[in-house]
């Protein structure tokens, strides 16, 4: 198949072997689109992919290596030293099931923050849908994600803890955290054509998104009336229901999952229609 991006916005054709991609009118549009162009998407993903990986030492090690050396890191200073209960669950078992999710949270919005601007060139010279950009590094994240999963696994057969029911809300608990990512990377990498500066203040709320988030610490250690407050952040109830899959004798409030999802629900409908609304002069100021 060969791809043919026009630098016309207008006028949708479709030839057999060949896909020309245009301008979409409303949220329902671009997600059509992208399903109907999803090749490109997934070439864009793997393009990202090989990119990341191609002049490091270690290549894809690094997806092995980053969540043990978080967990052993995490294990040493919170449990060892700082003495933060885990809630009964084994101290690397805890840290590591909530920097699962987290992990693929951090790296993707970090890294699809950046993606217009990076792509600079594509922008301004032809047209295709821009939310594939952000869109495919979302999705070629995955693959640390099933590697980080798959480690997960051995961790559970090592400390004989097995799996229950609670396992079959994993592929909605992907779902979420994939809308969740897609929404804050949208959001700031419109955010960030205009406003350059936004690659600066990234790494800083990233960081505090994971201290007011259940990765080091059990949601049950904040007190009872800022519970509901917590739940509105929406990595709260998403690393605690993926926590309790792995671990199902790790407290889970399904209360604060669903506001989670809700949230997650609302926050990328708007950052859709931002990032679709700032689009339209992104080849004018990129």
């Amino acid at each position: 198949m060969t791809v043919q991006m026009s630098s016309n916005p207008m006028g949708a054709t479709t030839d057999e072997g060949r896909v020309v991609i245009t301008e979409h009118t409303g949220q329902g549009d671009t997600l059509r689109e992208v399903w109907n162009h999803r090749e490109l998407l997934v070439f864009l993903a793997w393009r990202d992919v090989k990119v990341r990986y191609k002049q490091t030492g270690l290549g894809v090690l690094w997806a092995v290596m980053q969540p043990l050396l978080t967990m052993a890191i995490f294990t040493v200073i919170f449990s060892r030293f700082a003495h933060i209960g885990t809630g009964g669950v084994p101290a690397p078992i805890f840290y590591f099931s909530g920097l699962v999710p987290w992990l693929y949270l951090s790296i993707t919005v970090s890294m699809a923050s950046m993606s217009l601007v990076q792509n600079m060139q594509l922008i301004t010279k032809i047209y295709f849908p821009r939310v594939m950009l952000p869109a495919a590094v979302a999705l070629g994240g995955l693959m640390d994600f099933v590697i980080a999963s798959v480690l997960m696994g051995g961790f559970l057969l090592y400390y004989h803890i097995g799996l229950t029911s609670a396992i079959f809300i994993w592929p909605l608990l992907i779902i979420q955290m994939v809308l969740l990512a897609l929404a804050m990377s949208l959001f700031l990498a419109a955010l960030n054509v205009k406003f350059r500066d936004v690659k600066y203040a990234v790494p800083f709320i990233i960081q505090i998104w994971m201290y007011i988030s259940p990765v080091i610490y059990p949601s049950t250690l904040l007190p009872y009336s800022l519970r509901p407050w917590a739940a509105l952040n929406p990595a709260d109830g998403l690393i605690q229901a993926f926590r309790h899959c792995f671990v199902p004798t790790s407290p889970v409030s399904w209360h604060a999952v669903g506001i989670s999802a809700g949230v997650t629900v609302a926050l990328f409908i708007g950052a859709l229609i931002y990032f679709q609304r700032s689009e339209r002069v992104f080849a004018d100021i990129i």
